[in-house]
């Protein structure tokens, strides 16, 4: 049984991370969350390889190999993320972690404090069982996804960036008639309204 953790992020880069967050921080004060963001979520999957094997991966936009690697350390694999809107990039990923014949694969962004390795583990471990894992973010979002298998049609026509992108998934997995667990529902920290949910 081979598990795949692939992670979602970006180069912390003033002016390009956190975009959202920079009316209420500024430039650098955005980026600078991004990057305590990003290392904290990079952590608890360090914790989660001590319980089990996992293969973690990074997949970045911005910055190049040597620039994450010097950031977030050498012993994960790195990958860029492909090109297309976020459905389309994680189609790509499953596909590339199914090719190297993962048994279950789950992707996080790093936009989420609260996801420790209890959360990640319990995704895992549900995937032994069900088709679909998803968490629930309070903006309407996920801020996890996990499959069995590679599943295209999760990711198509959802209105990605807004608030029935969660409600949309449950659709279509329901169309498909896929079993599907459900994890905590946990806040994003995206907008300036949601640093009031920031506890690190």
């Amino acid at each position: 049984m081979s598990n795949h953790l692939i992670i979602f992020t970006r180069y912390p880069e003033p002016g390009k991370a956190k975009t959202r967050l920079i009316p209420a921080l500024g430039d650098a004060g955005a980026a600078d969350l991004h990057r305590q963001m990003a290392e904290h979520t990079v952590a608890q999957a360090r914790k989660l390889q001590k319980q089990q094997t996992v293969l973690v991966e990074v997949q970045f936009t911005g910055g190049d190999l040597a620039q994450m690697q010097t950031w977030l350390g050498e012993d994960m694999q790195y990958r860029s993320q492909s090109a297309g809107d976020l459905g389309e990039r994680l189609v790509q990923a499953f596909q590339a972690a199914f090719g190297q014949n993962a048994t279950a694969v789950v992707v996080i962004g790093t936009d989420c404090p609260s996801l420790g390795e209890d959360i990640l583990s319990a995704a895992f471990e549900l995937l032994t069982t069900t088709d679909v894992v998803l968490g629930e973010a309070t903006d309407g979002g996920y801020y996890l996804v996990g499959l069995q298998k590679l599943i295209p049609e999760l990711f198509k026509n959802i209105s990605w960036s807004t608030d029935i992108v969660f409600q949309q998934t449950l659709a279509i997995a329901s169309q498909l008639k896929l079993t599907t667990a459900l994890l905590p529902v946990l806040d994003d920290i995206d907008r300036p309204e949601d640093l009031k949910h920031l506890k690190m």
